[in-house]
């Protein structure tokens, strides 16, 4: 168990792919290169070490899902933001555990990029 584990704000691929249909912010907070790779359609970037100084661009009133490759990352914005009143959530398993579930990436052969 680590510190940042939450079952309260930890969610499937599954479940992402839900709220982000029912227009959820996604935020994906790897680094550039790792977006590059591939990425989920429709979802925002901003990487982890801007997320504090983007705040203010990601919207309160509705669920918010951060998510990185393996889930780390995400669970610490997920951690801060639900800190700071936001409805957060982190994709546990990250992008990783989204294409494990047969869910899409963009481009059209994208991968998942090692860290």
């Amino acid at each position: 168990m680590n510190a940042f584990e939450n079952p309260e704000m930890e969610i499937t691929a599954q479940r992402a792919a839900k709220l982000l249909a029912d227009g959820a912010s996604v935020i994906d907070v790897r680094e550039g290169y790792e977006r590059e790779a591939g990425y989920i359609k429709g979802t925002r970037h901003i990487e982890l070490e801007r997320l504090a100084s983007s705040a203010e661009q990601i919207d309160r009133d509705r669920p918010v899902v951060f998510h990185c490759r393996l889930g780390l990352r995400s669970a610490m914005a997920a951690s801060a933001f639900r800190a700071a009143g936001y409805d957060a959530y982190t994709l546990t398993g990250g992008i990783q555990a989204w294409v494990d579930a047969g869910l899409p990436i963009e481009p059209d052969g994208g991968y998942v990029a090692d860290h």
